[in-house]
């Protein structure tokens, strides 16, 4: 028995355009892989693009190949209407050696498709779970989103642990959405920026908690919050606070209020940021009260929330600062200079400018902000050149970090719930302006989330006792 008689049968029926068609797109397909194969198993593919091309580009050509295949076979049966000559002499019985060779080529090729089709499809998997998948492949929808992951208490953690998390279902429903996203990236047709909060992401009991969860107790923190003012000298003051987050059993504070045990929240948001909240049920100890400001109908039941995590950490990763922050930060880590003069100003002046791109930004930021120095304290700029351009390039690097002209994202498009100095954070509900019926109101006073221990104070006895370095730059 030879090999031709072997393979006869499959080039009869495979003979015509569509089925070789199909036949060098997996023959292309597959050494293509085979190629790159090395490179996979070590994990060195890495560029967002190559990936697309190795894990879902080629298992796409590998599969058109493969359906090709039979479906000129079947075309070119239904076409030519085989005679009785040749059925004859190649009958559809499995008596016939030419038949069962045809058969069994058949499954032992299927079988090899199956091993190689298996690898595309785990490997294509693994890579859309990837980080690089989903913060760089849509580089201009996700870009803001993966700059902020990037310097994120979370930016070790995959992007898929929270926007996913475990389980089957979770995963189809997520790739299901992703299509109807990859043609509105092809069309340029998504909303600028990207509207939040995420509407479909998994409940925060099944992702949050599976690192953090609210019973778990939680002693006071306490919170430095340095700031620089806009004059001169820069002038450092601190803000210290004890903040009581609570939790367990044995300590109600932050956590324990809300998320407590036997402790259920929910609220009505008026809007579809869920900024304005004027709709409140508290339950606690079997007890429920509502909280109401003034003129609020009875709301939508659908419409109607449960509290979670996520309705104060709203932005536990994807952060996008104030300018101000920002700059203090700068200037605590030592990346702008507290010796410049006017430097925050100065910053802040460049920073809130309306630039059409980043490019543009990058053009005018370093440049405006060393001009000053060169044009008003020409002394200091000989002897601080290289202050003033550090300074200038951190400067530039917030402005980075926080905004994309590109996305319509600008300072404050994206609100921060944890607090309220920046945005209203917990005075959504904490304003006094809720009430029961007998008139008790959700309450504002300040010692009931924390203690101040200082405020704008330029040298606090707390810090000093303890041994803090205050303001001091490397």
């Amino acid at each position: 028995m030879t090999l031709r008689s072997w393979i006869t049968p499959f080039l009869f029926f495979s003979n015509n355009v569509v089925s070789l068609t199909g036949v060098v797109l997996v023959t292309i397909a597959t050494v293509t892989w085979l190629l790159f194969l090395p490179v996979t198993l070590r994990g060195g593919i890495t560029h967002p693009y190559f990936g697309i091309i190795v894990y879902l580009l080629l298992p796409c050509i590998f599969g058109l190949g493969l359906v090709m295949i039979p479906l000129g076979i079947y075309w070119r049966r239904r076409k030519q209407r085989i005679s009785q000559t040749l059925l004859g002499d190649f009958p559809l019985d499995l008596r016939n050696p030419n038949l069962r060779r045809l058969t069994m080529f058949v499954l032992v090729t299927t079988f090899v498709n199956i091993v190689i089709a298996s690898q595309f499809t785990y490997s294509a998997i693994d890579y859309m779970d990837s980080v690089s998948f989903c913060g760089q492949t849509c580089h201009t929808v996700m870009q803001p989103e993966f700059t902020a992951y990037q310097v994120s208490p979370h930016a070790r953690v995959e992007c898929v642990s929270c926007h996913i998390g475990a389980g089957a279902s979770w995963f189809l429903r997520s790739k299901i959405t992703g299509v109807g996203q990859v043609f509105a990236v092809m069309l340029h047709n998504y909303p600028k920026p990207i509207p939040t909060p995420v509407r479909n992401l998994r409940p925060a009991k099944e992702t949050c908690e599976t690192c953090h969860w609210s019973q778990h107790f939680a002693d006071d923190r306490l919170v430095d919050i340095p700031t620089y003012a806009e004059d001169e000298q820069n002038t450092l003051t601190h803000t210290v606070l004890l903040l009581h987050v609570g939790g367990g059993q044995s300590r109600l504070g932050i956590h324990g209020r809300h998320l407590g045990e036997g402790v259920r929240v929910r609220y009505y948001p008026s809007d579809d940021r869920r900024q304005n909240i004027p709709w409140v049920e508290y339950t606690a100890a079997g007890e429920t009260s509502v909280f109401v400001t003034a003129g609020t109908p009875q709301p939508d039941p659908s419409k109607v929330r449960v509290m979670d995590c996520m309705d104060c950490h709203n932005r536990p990763t994807h952060v996008f600062q104030s300018p101000e922050r920002a700059l203090d930060q700068g200037f605590v880590a030592g990346q702008i200079s507290s010796t410049l003069p006017f430097a925050k100003k100065w910053a802040l002046e460049v920073l809130k400018k309306n630039y059409s791109s980043q490019s543009e930004a990058a053009r005018n930021i370093p440049a405006v902000f060393e001009s000053y120095y060169q044009n008003n304290y020409p002394k200091l700029y000989e002897q601080s050149h290289k202050d003033v351009l550090r300074a200038a390039e951190q400067i530039l690097a917030i402005y980075k970090r926080n905004v994309f002209p590109q996305m319509n994202i600008t300072w404050g498009t994206y609100p921060n719930n944890i607090g309220h100095t920046e945005f209203t954070g917990c005075f959504r509900c904490h304003d006094e302006q809720h009430a029961r019926n007998d008139g008790k109101t959700i309450t504002q006073d300040c010692t009931a989330c924390h203690s101040m221990v200082a405020v704008d104070e330029k040298q606090p006895k707390i810090l000093t006792d303890l041994g803090v370095e205050q303001g001091k730059q490397p």
